[in-house]
């Protein structure tokens, strides 16, 4: 299969990133399908995407008429069958527990043409750990999208198993739906920016557990050098307080270390009153006007 033969692209999970890859996937022409197991994640799905749709044309990266045609390249479905036939490319979003991207990777492969390939948009796993549940290992590697609205950076990262000619693909299939493709030589747990980011991350809440600031006040310390529109804080609303958690208590259990569970029970005590961040309008900051947008975040002012 070479670039022009993909015509559908399939994404499972209806969730933040699910919704989020379907804006530039639609938006360069493909036929998008977003599978999930629950209706009303799709309905959400689709009430969100047309936010996201509004920030592309704000900041135009596309006009309102190429999004109006975008947004009807979007379909949704409960049933694996649809969703799988005449499937091209997946780009997998499920969340991060191992057994349910084995589970559902193994339903697809016996679902999908063999021509589709198969990609993860994994935040902390390797694909070597769930390479043979696809069934075509060959034709499998990550995809791992940003937030699309702020960056058009994806990570490509395959496994030892994987085809040149898969990479090759997945490549310019991220070149032509606008993206810039940061290629991995090796896996790599975290990928090149978020292994980064990670470490500033971990300071920040290493900070904050330890009551040295407040969560503004770290914010404004890295926004106020960096001259970045967002802090430490600020980005972790944008990724998903519940994201943000799964990621640390599996690190924390995989490394049995007590400085990450004082991070996740920190984390967890957002997550289950609900705010988790920007896709819940409420995390560390009020959305859709957080503190660290206002003018006077950076004199001082909460």
């Amino acid at each position: 299969m070479n670039i022009d033969d993909i015509k559908k692209v399939v994404l499972l999970g209806a969730g933040t990133m699910g919704q989020q890859i379907s804006v530039p996937c639609s938006l360069s022409g493909y036929d998008v399908v977003i599978y999930d197991i629950n209706e009303d994640a799709l309905n959400k799905a689709m009430e969100r995407i047309p936010e996201i749709f509004k920030g592309f044309v704000l900041w135009k990266k596309c006009t309102q008429e190429q999004a109006d045609a975008a947004l009807k390249r979007i379909s949704t479905t409960t049933d694996p069958e649809l969703a799988a036939r005449e499937a091209d490319l997946i780009n997998e979003s499920v969340p991060e527990k191992p057994d349910l991207k084995v589970k559902i990777f193994s339903q697809f492969n016996s679902l999908c043409p063999e021509r589709t390939i198969f990609t993860t948009n994994t935040s902390t796993l390797m694909p070597s750990m769930i390479a043979d549940a696809t069934g075509r290992p060959e034709k499998f590697l990550a995809l791992h999208y940003h937030d699309v609205s702020m960056t058009n950076v994806v990570d490509i990262m395959p496994h030892p198993g994987t085809s040149k000619d898969a990479v090759q693909l997945v490549k310019e299939f991220a070149i032509r739906t606008g993206m810039l493709p940061i290629m991995l030589e090796k896996e790599h747990s975290g990928y090149v920016f978020n292994f980064m980011i990670g470490a500033v991350f971990t300071a920040a809440l290493t900070l904050k557990t330890r009551n040295v600031a407040s969560i503004e006040d770290i914010d404004r310390a890295w926004m106020g050098v960096t001259h970045m529109v967002f802090g430490p804080f600020g980005l972790m609303d944008s990724i998903g307080l519940d994201t943000m958690l799964s990621f640390t208590e599996y690190w924390a259990e995989r490394n049995n270390d007590d400085h990450w569970r004082k991070h996740a029970k920190f984390l967890r005590g957002y997550v289950e009153q609900g705010h988790l961040g920007k896709k819940a309008k409420k995390g560390f900051y009020d959305y859709p006007k957080p503190a660290f947008m206002q003018p006077e975040f950076l004199k001082g002012v909460k």
